[in-house]
């Protein structure tokens, strides 16, 4: 599917595996493991549940030269493009390379002399492996930069990025973020003003849970909505296929991502049946229509929104744009709808079927076209 329709700043091309990131590609999605790269079993089914859940790229910690013997067997498991992280010390981007992943995280910086940085550069030159470069409040150089803001941010990470450029190398991703909203913003406008590598977006220790969830869709949604942006991470405390499902629902809400099922719902009111559990009956109509008709609705290309209401006053008036949905009634009753028009009554027990029966008809008919 193309990207939105907001105008996203050109950025040029970088290839991570089978992945392109920049140069008009569609936002991609990214996400980290939690779990020791020692642990390779533990490591490689969260790498495919990250990429079951919608990651694009994953990026796994690389601590130390005794590890990259851990992350050969992962690159060699995992169909997902990987990242190397690593921090300080050149041989483990260049064995980490040779290991197998796509692209690696280094700070050229912070890991050497000159020749320690012109042998990383020829290594990931040979294998085509992009570089990305990370700056964070936290790294920035405070000797040089005694008061972290966006202009010291993208100052520091200018500073990484004339090594590489200095030494021939452009397949380079930049990310300047901070744990506060309005630098990120303003730092990462300052760069995409003047440089054109792609640029991965998000909120550095943004916490977790809903916090997180609010923090980062500030963040993600103004500069994509600035066409700034070419590859996202939400960073989440917890279990990372949170935070890429988190991803994937800011993506998705702005068109930059393919979301075949569309669950729309009210915040109910005084009107709902206190009976009615809107929220249980929204997720499992979600749950069942996903599982029923995702395959299908990925084949026609066509996002199916359905509606889940608490009242027939938000029913067929406010969800008339919904392809189908139900709306709550009392003492078990509910009203079936298509397209702002009423169907029949329902009852509660049956609603989920009888839903799932009206978007099978109307896929059909799609199909038909």
């Amino acid at each position: 599917m193309e990207s939105g329709s907001r105008p996203r700043k050109q950025t040029r091309p970088v290839r991570a595996g089978n992945l392109d990131i920049g140069g008009g590609a569609p936002v991609s999605l990214q996400s980290m493991t939690s779990v020791p790269l020692e642990d390779v079993d533990a490591t490689v089914d969260q790498i495919q549940r990250l990429h079951e859940a919608g990651a694009d790229l994953v990026r796994v910690a690389v601590r130390n030269l005794d590890a990259v013997q851990y992350l050969r067997e992962v690159c060699r498991s995992v169909t997902v493009p990987l990242s190397a992280d690593i921090h300080f010390n050149h041989t483990i981007a260049v064995e980490s390379i040779k290991a197998g992943v796509q692209k690696i995280r280094i700070n050229p910086g912070n890991i050497g002399d000159a020749e320690k940085v012109r042998e990383v550069v020829r290594c990931a030159k040979d294998y085509g492996v992009p570089i990305r470069i990370g700056v964070n409040g936290g790294s920035v150089d405070k000797k040089k930069y005694p008061e972290v803001t966006p202009r010291s941010l993208v100052d520091s990470a200018m500073e990484h990025v004339h090594i590489l450029e200095d030494n021939g190398f452009s397949d380079i991703v930049v990310s300047i973020k901070s744990s506060d909203i309005f630098q990120t913003i303003e730092a990462n406008k300052i760069f995409s003003a003047t440089r054109d590598y792609p640029v991965h977006i998000g909120l550095t220790e943004a916490g977790y849970g809903m916090a997180c969830v609010v923090q980062s869709s500030i963040v993600i949604g103004h500069l994509l909505l600035m066409g700034i942006g070419d590859t996202v991470r939400v960073s989440m405390t917890g279990d990372p296929v949170q935070e890429v499902i988190a991803g994937r629902r800011i993506l998705e809400s702005l068109g930059e991502k393919y979301n075949p099922l569309k669950i729309i719902s009210c915040p109910t009111c005084g009107r709902t049946d206190p009976e009615l559990d809107l929220y249980e009956l929204a997720g499992a109509v979600e749950a069942e229509l996903t599982q029923r008709f995702g395959p299908v609705l990925g084949e026609t290309g066509r996002t199916l929104t359905v509606a889940i209401m608490g009242c027939e006053v938000n029913g067929p008036g406010e969800a008339s744009h919904a392809d189908a949905g139900l709306a709550g009634g009392r003492a078990g009753a509910m009203l079936l709808f298509a397209q702002g028009q009423k169907i029949r009554k329902v009852h509660r027990d049956n609603a989920l079927s009888e839903l799932s029966d009206e978007v099978e008809r109307i896929i059909r008919t799609w199909e038909k076209r």
